[in-house]
């Protein structure tokens, strides 16, 4: 019986064998596929994401855009800091509570939606999966999501 346990540690530890892996190498090749279009704009992926909050809903706190991106603030705050430097976003502090903060697009910032609309088709068409895949994929890596971080349900 050992040695059948041994065999299965063996087998779960193999690259094919993990969840985490395609998972991994999907989401880098998909991000990939964006840099083409970003570069025009002067974008990075992670500032790409903060305009599709904003650009929603305008004016979200700091912690609101850590928990739709599923970022920690370590993360963001320096990613909004170089926002704020290049024009695009204005930070301010709450007057009742000082650690809460308030990210609203500038004129320069929402503006740069217009340039950005043909971004989402562009890389849909690269991708050469079906709508009804696309879907799917969608909803199982949102379930997924979901499960892992079952607060923000």
């Amino acid at each position: 019986m050992a040695e059948s346990n041994e065999i299965n540690q063996e087998e779960s530890l193999k690259l094919e064998n993990q969840l985490c892996f395609p998972l991994y190498a999907a989401a880098r090749k998909v991000t990939n596929l964006y840099t083409p279009f970003f570069s025009s704009l002067g974008l990075t992926y992670t500032q790409y994401i903060v305009f599709l909050v904003l650009w929603e809903k305008d004016n979200e706190t700091v912690g609101d855009l850590c928990k739709k991106l599923f970022l920690d603030h370590g993360t963001l705050t320096p990613l909004l800091k170089k926002m704020e430097t290049l024009g695009y976003i204005s930070r301010k502090r709450s007057k009742q509570d000082e650690r809460i903060v308030t990210v609203s697009l500038t004129q320069k910032g929402k503006d740069l939606k217009e340039k950005a609309k043909e971004i989402p088709g562009q890389v849909g068409s690269c991708l050469r999966l079906s709508s009804e895949k696309c879907a799917q994929l969608y909803r199982l890596l949102y379930e997924l999501l979901n499960v892992l971080d079952p607060e923000d349900q």
